[in-house]
């Protein structure tokens, strides 16, 4: 369907301090980057929830924005730059987030499911602007309501995302924000002497870019042909799915616990994405992130309001990942899960503070054109993550989705709003895939 989204209003909107407890910052205070802020690319990251009415008015969704922002000021700052124009820390000196109010001029029900297309039309974009965070609030004829936010990643990660979002829920609803961030990114402190015991210079620096040794074999498809695809897993399939892979692991005598839900179900995706790209002799690998909040020892609260993740990178042939039963795939992922532990972490931490972690390859414009991770996959999980708490006053929503660009082999696991236990797995395809993927995505051989 054809339809339009009027952007109506559109402003900065800063934090609102109490003067009765007054808890400003100090002024043009700098808060440094990380190593694990600095890894990440300068992209914005976000999601949208969706509301059916009633929903609570504008104003009141601002006003609690503005008592949100002064638990976490760095999404109103900017970043802070060296003479050299690189980023090295985030300015709290209020200047804002952008904030805008739209209207479409159809009903919800309307334009689901969501297109790509239409999924643009709620993200005002962040081309050519300093701010670091913004926030699109859309209403439809019917009363329903979109809220997009979307934020530069190098500021936090998805479970600080998610806590800023709690939070913004928690003070529209007049109640105290809890928990309240962990704001300390010094804590992150290289061992003396150093102990690098992992090559990180071809993982975590290496990886961030995507350069393909195999352009003679890419599908002959461009970033136009990407799809956005929703398959919902119920608690049922799950479980013959862990049965299936735990079915051959022998408890008794494993070195480790019977395979995770999402290990069962990423090693199904992997497994299935191969068949749908018709993979060979080739090696397919998955680039997933890794939270480090509760594998560092001593572990780092989960409040922690910053980026703390790295990649676990599995890989394998895809003939034997074909050829192979379903716990083998669960096997390559568990151990390469495994090894991103407290000493990884620890490693990485020694690496990068002894290390210039700049990389001077580029992505290749093929590559670009193509719009593809083939034959990769790039995985993230927001099981954990509390997104089914943000209600705004009116009720939790309905549906949720995190913010996704035009490249195709992108996937991200969240946790189905039907609060039965079930899973929807948000995926990028090339629409010539499509029915394939959705023929074998529910079959279990």
């Amino acid at each position: 369907m054809c339809f339009k989204v009027e952007q109506v209003s559109s402003k900065l909107v800063g934090p609102m301090y109490n003067s009765d407890k007054p808890i400003k910052p100090v002024p043009n205070h700098i808060i440094p980057l990380t190593v694990f802020d600095k890894l990440i690319e300068d992209d914005h990251a976000g999601f949208l929830f969706v509301y059916k009415p009633p929903n609570p008015p504008n104003m009141l969704l601002e006003q609690g924005l503005r008592k949100a922002l002064v638990e976490y000021p760095e999404w109103a700052g900017r970043f802070s730059t060296n003479d050299n124009g690189d980023k090295h820390g985030i300015l709290l000196n209020d200047k804002g987030m952008r904030f805008i109010e739209a209207i479409a001029d159809c009903t919800l029900d309307e334009v689901i499911p969501f297109e790509p297309a239409t999924l643009s039309s709620f993200n005002p974009g962040e081309t050519g602007t300093d701010e670091l965070a913004r926030v699109q609030l859309t209403r439809f004829t019917c009363g329903s309501l979109v809220l997009f936010f979307s934020g530069n990643h190098i500021v936090a990660d998805g479970a600080g995302a998610s806590l800023f979002a709690v939070a913004w829920s928690q003070a529209c609803q007049g109640l105290e924000i809890h928990p309240r961030p962990l704001h300390n990114r010094n804590i992150f402190v290289p061992r003396d002497p150093p102990c690098v015991a992992y090559d990180h210079q071809n993982v975590e620096v290496a990886k961030r870019v995507i350069n393909h040794d195999m352009m003679d074999q890419l599908p002959p498809y461009s970033k136009d042909d990407v799809v956005l695809h929703k398959a919902h897993f119920t608690q049922e399939f799950i479980a013959k799915l862990k049965s299936k892979a735990n079915s051959s692991l022998d408890i008794a005598i494993s070195e480790h616990r019977p395979y995770s839900t999402f290990e069962c179900l990423i090693a199904h995706i992997w497994r299935t994405m191969a068949k749908v790209r018709r993979l060979t002799h080739q090696t397919t690998e998955m680039k997933i992130s890794v939270n480090g909040r509760r594998r560092l020892e001593p572990c780092v609260p989960d409040e922690y309001f910053g980026n703390f993740i790295l990649p676990a990178v599995p890989q394998c042939r895809a003939k034997e990942l074909l050829d192979e039963p379903l716990s083998h795939t669960a096997e390559v992922i568990h151990k390469s899960i495994a090894k991103v532990n407290s000493d990884y972490f620890k490693s990485f931490i020694d690496f990068a503070n002894n290390n210039n972690m700049q990389n001077e390859d580029s992505i290749d414009e093929r590559c670009l054109k193509a719009g593809t991770l083939w034959p990769y996959l790039e995985v993230d999980s927001w099981l954990g993550f509390p997104f089914n708490e943000v209600d705004f006053g009116c009720g939790k929503p309905c549906i949720f989705m995190p913010l996704f660009g035009d490249w195709e082999g992108v996937v991200y696991l969240v946790p189905s709003f039907d609060g039965d236990g079930s899973i929807d797995v948000c995926i990028t395809l090339f629409k010539q895939y499509l029915n394939r993927f959705q023929e074998i995505c529910f079959c279990i051989d």
